[in-house]
């Protein structure tokens, strides 16, 4: 399985080619404006498929973030009736 730094790095190296594609043609004399429509929606969609890598990544962390922080807070309060429980015998 591919590392979050290679993928983002593949991402990225696609990006900067469909870039290129997009300077090169704009630069060429003859534009051919389908192509550029081609391209920039291309970079669109691989852009898109990017942000939601780092949502779907960003998403898992948080969601760790609140289990461990709802972990501490669960685990003390369930001793505490625990410890109640055993006062009110």
């Amino acid at each position: 399985m591919a590392s979050l730094k290679q993928t983002t790095e593949q991402l990225t190296e696609a990006l900067d080619g469909l870039v290129g594609q997009l300077r090169k043609e704009l630069q060429n004399g003859e534009v051919d404006f389908q192509k550029l429509v081609d391209v920039a929606d291309e970079i669109s969609e691989r852009a898109d498929g990017m942000a939601e890598t780092f949502s779907s990544v960003n998403e898992a962390l948080m969601q760790q973030i609140e289990r461990v922080r709802g972990g501490g807070n669960s685990s003390g309060s369930s001793s505490g009736k625990k410890s109640k429980a055993a006062a009110g015998a």
